[in-house]
């Protein structure tokens, strides 16, 4: 089987109980064993968790693959900027090369370097990003530049950072998927570390397909909106629904391709798929289809390819949207949370 075909029946595993998928079921046992004994170091003190001199605030998921993180972590940053903090973003890293310190990032860095995502964030934010595996030497050196807040783009299950506020982020259209632990199911740690974090959010509406726990069923739902398709190479940005009705290749190599997919269809636009897996490295020549169609991704798959490049390609930024009635109250107590440690 090929590293592709075995990626696309692990996920229909996981989402869509595909044939034979309790052979997987030993190896999620092991990792049970692991991941439970560790966390119980953490919390019995044997290991030490680190707390950071400002606010740290967690923005992750129990669940492998992409949910909307990210967007997250750009909306709350935003938020927190707009009431006079000076926030600082820890990112892993994924998609990067692997570094023994922490580094900076900016707009311009190089994506194989330090990943796709948090180029994106650098971006978006116009905030200090600072990419490292080990997070507390990461907040180390935000700290020493000014940040007096800190949010981290995934690290649920870092626990040696400490954290002052817990935020966990599902994917409603696939939810906790077959709700089995790795590699036999999408969950990183088991449904009941929902009942710990501080605030779930939902991207989009939840599926029903199972019981749902008291922490999904109170989660807040956001949408992610789409309002332009840009040029990569910055010549022109236009509204996207001038595209509806045309045809165009859909490139998306993050957790749930569908979602962009979707996406593209809502506005009329007529897809032709082309999905990869999470992070992939993505060249130009891997969106040479052969004709003349536009071909559009996400804005994490174009921050890999550069600006110089054809007028054909084009990228959709993404932004999210939460009602005021839910989005308010959730800054406030993130605050009268943080108010002691600021």
């Amino acid at each position: 089987m090929s590293s592709g075909a075995a990626y696309r029946w692990i996920h229909r595993v996981w989402y869509e109980k595909a044939h034979l998928g309790w052979v997987l079921l030993p190896l999620s046992a092991v990792y049970w064993l692991i991941s439970g004994c560790r966390r119980l170091l953490y919390a019995s003190g044997m290991l030490k968790t680190h707390d950071a001199s400002v606010p740290v605030i967690v923005v992750g998921n129990i669940t492998a693959g992409g949910t909307g993180k990210t967007p997250t972590v750009i909306w709350l940053a935003g938020l927190l900027s707009e009431r006079g903090y000076r926030p600082g973003i820890v990112s892993r890293g994924y998609g990067g090369s692997k570094s023994k310190s922490s580094m900076r990032v900016d707009a311009d860095s190089d994506a194989a370097v330090v990943g796709d995502e948090p180029v994106l964030l650098a971006r978006r934010s116009n905030l200090p990003v600072v990419v490292d595996a080990d997070r507390v030497r990461a907040v180390t050196m935000l700290v020493e530049d000014g940040a007096n807040i800190i949010i981290t783009d995934d690290g649920l299950q870092h626990y040696r950072l400490g954290r002052d506020y817990e935020i966990c982020v599902i994917d409603g259209a696939r939810g906790l998927g077959n709700r089995r632990l790795l590699p036999a199911g999408p969950l990183r740690e088991g449904s009941q570390r929902l009942a710990d974090v501080d605030q779930l959010l939902v991207n989009g509406r939840l599926r029903d397909d199972h019981d749902l726990s008291v922490a999904e069923q109170n989660a807040i739902p956001f949408e992610l909106v789409a309002a332009e398709a840009s040029r990569l190479n910055g010549s022109l940005t236009r509204r996207i629904e001038r595209f509806a009705g045309t045809t165009v290749h859909a490139v998306a190599g993050i957790g749930n391709p569908a979602r962009f997919f979707d996406l593209l269809r809502s506005v009329g636009i007529q897809v032709i798929e082309h999905a990869y897996a999470d992070h992939a490295a993505l060249t130009k020549t891997d969106l040479d289809f052969g004709d003349d169609f536009d071909v559009f991704m996400t804005e994490k798959d174009a921050v890999k390819l550069g600006r110089s490049i054809a007028d054909k390609y084009w990228y959709v930024p993404v932004e999210l949207q939460m009602d005021p009635v839910h989005a308010l109250p959730l800054i406030e107590q993130i605050e009268s949370r943080l108010r002691s440690k600021v």
